[in-house]
């Protein structure tokens, strides 16, 4: 049975954190595929700045050339709210299924809808991010133990890199080098994004 990592997000825009953080996670949980979610319309966010196409196509950029990763645009060819648990519901039952988080969206794992029903479809990877601890919240790791499962630990050296920091250097004319892969900062600049 193949395993097959997935890594969601907004990815608004994809930056070098998160294909390096997909790239470790093939490599280190020996996975045969990562496959990036963009979401459609995450309900723990404000609004997206680019559309799903504009995302999806970033995304599309950003893995070229590198084996084993995939876009999988589950979330946004069903659209509306993007839950978790619909997007594992839908998924194809011959593989097993490796959900890659970071270490600040593990601490809220919890308030996630049917974070139990995920925590049973799907095993954890957590990356730990810069300024947040690696631990899980009580209830999870007492759910994973009664499970008999663990969390695994990605070993990924934190980057400082952050969407939201992207965009905004953007919007002020500022480079980006460094932080976008050079295709994705060319598409952001022939289509005026994040200005």
């Amino acid at each position: 049975m193949k395993r097959i990592g997935l890594l969601g997000g907004s990815f608004d825009p994809v930056h070098v954190a998160h294909i390096a953080l997909a790239q470790t996670a093939l490599q280190a949980l020996r996975l045969d595929e990562v496959q990036l979610i963009p979401a459609a319309n995450p309900w723990q966010r404000a609004a997206l700045h680019a559309t799903a196409e504009q995302r999806r196509h970033m995304l599309q950029l950003a893995i070229a050339g590198h084996a084993g990763l995939a876009v999988n645009p589950i979330e946004i060819e069903r659209g509306g709210a993007t839950y978790t648990i619909d997007t594992l519901r839908a998924l194809p039952q011959d593989a097993r299924y490796v959900w890659l988080l970071g270490a600040d969206q593990l601490a809220n794992f919890c308030t996630w809808r049917n974070w139990r029903e995920i925590a049973g479809l799907v095993d954890l990877a957590v990356a730990t991010r810069p300024g947040t601890p690696l631990s899980a919240p009580a209830e999870l790791a007492e759910h994973l133990r009664a499970q008999g499962r663990e969390l695994q630990e990605l070993p990924f050296a934190p980057m400082p890199v952050s969407a939201s920091d992207i965009r905004q250097r953007l919007a002020r004319g500022e480079p980006t080098e460094g932080l976008l892969t050079a295709p994705v900062a060319a598409y952001i600049a022939a289509h005026h994004l994040y200005r």
